[in-house]
Formats: structure tokens, C-alpha cells, sequence
């Protein structure tokens, strides 16, 4: 049974950082895509920013330049991390991990940023 636990979420003011986590457990089997997604209230969801295990990686418009992702993947891990943080960076953050030709969600971290 797969398992996914994100980390890292909290209040924060504009402009600070924050740095989420993201770690899969369980039976693990070729693993080869880890993403966050983010969704606010009354918006869908939306890719924040993901790593696929050929090495590419791909940012949304609005976070590139501030967000980086990352992964280890002999953790199974990927992170978040994020700097110069708006207002409207403010959701849910969830990782999703794609394995064995599945999808598999996290329950999210909650980012509040406000002064």
C-alpha cells in the first residue's frame, strides 16, 4: 500500500520561504514521475511544479524563478522549495506520484502567506 506524507506547510509572511516534502512509502514500483499541485478555495487545482525521473523538470508560469523542485530518489522523496512567497501562493499543496502506471495523492499541507 502506497503512502504519501507532505510536510512543511505552514503561516508564513510575503517574501520568507518555505521548503515542503513529500515521501512515498510502501511498496514501491516504478516510480518514475513526483509533482506538487496546489488548489485555493473556489479554484481548481493546478501543477505547481513537478520532476519526471528522465530528469526533466517543469515549473507553472507564476512560481518559475521562485520555486525549485527537487527529488532523492533513493528516499523517495521530492521537495518544494519555495522563496519569495506571495500572497497569492496561499493553498493546499499536495504531491502526486505516478507508479506502476497509477496516480497516487497526498492529503495536502496547508501555505498561508500574509502579513
Amino acid at each position: 500500500q502506497v503512502r504519501l506524507v507532505e510536510s512543511g506547510g505552514g503561516l508564513c509572511q510575503p517574501g520568507e520561504s518555505l521548503r515542503l516534502s513529500c515521501a512515498a512509502s510502501g511498496t514501491i514500483v516504478r516510480l518514475n514521475y513526483m509533482g506538487w499541485y496546489r488548489q485555493a478555495p473556489g479554484k481548481e487545482r493546478e501543477l505547481v511544479a513537478a520532476c519526471y525521473f528522465d530528469g526533466r523538470m517543469i515549473y507553472a508560469d507564476s512560481v518559475r524563478g521562485r520555486f525549485t523542485v527537487s527529488r532523492a530518489d533513493a528516499k523517495n522523496t521530492v521537495s518544494l522549495q519555495m522563496s519569495s512567497l506571495k500572497p497569492e501562493d496561499t493553498a493546499v499543496y499536495y504531491c502526486k506520484v505516478n507508479m506502476d502506471g497509477k496516480e497516487y495523492w497526498g492529503q495536502g499541507t496547508q501555505v498561508t502567506v500574509s502579513s
